[in-house]
């Protein structure tokens, strides 16, 4: 089963499976190249995600959707709920594929799945991510809240709790 969406506006959204998984390694890959030289050297690796990193996440629940275009994919963003709330993880458009509405749609797309309150992390320095995630709804936390938050619903290690960010649509924080 494909479940494909296609309308005004999400676009053709699909459900992603094990057969889109060498895909989805590659747009992760691809697209966190633009982390390189901006987050801690420390945290940066090559790749940026392994496979078996890749597989963790999905067996962890991480359920992936992309979009796709003359059926390529060109960006996936990952859904996955913990506890009580619903995480938007590794959320990437390839890198020729940016800034054309494909991030927008897939992440409207994702938060119309859950009537959950919804949480986002990303890295402090990604700043293009977090205006990404203002511009649709979203607001960053405080300090104290997302190193809450970052302990509470993600297995990260202590050094991105350090490095990263938590964005909450409004309220969301105060229920999570």
């Amino acid at each position: 089963m494909s479940h494909l969406t296609t309308d005004k506006t999400t676009g053709p959204i699909r459900r992603c499976d094990e057969k889109d998984f060498n895909v989805i390694y590659a747009i992760i890959n691809d697209a966190a190249s633009a982390y390189k030289g901006v987050i801690p050297s420390d945290c940066w690796h090559e790749p940026y995600m392994s496979k078996e990193q890749l597989r963790r996440e999905i067996d962890d629940g991480v359920v992936f959707w992309g979009y796709e275009d003359n059926g390529i994919l060109d960006g996936v963003m990952g859904i996955q709920d913990v506890l009580d709330v619903t995480l938007i993880r590794h959320a990437y458009v390839r890198t020729l594929k940016r800034n054309k509405g494909i991030g927008g749609r897939l992440l409207r797309h994702l938060c119309a799945q859950t009537t959950r309150p919804i949480l986002i992390g990303t890295w402090a320095a990604a700043v293009w991510a977090i205006g990404f995630y203002e511009k649709h709804g979203f607001q960053t936390v405080s300090q104290e809240e997302k190193n809450r938050l970052l302990k509470k619903y993600w297995k990260i290690p202590a050094r991105q709790v350090e490095t990263s960010v938590v964005l909450a649509q409004s309220s969301v924080s105060k229920r999570a």
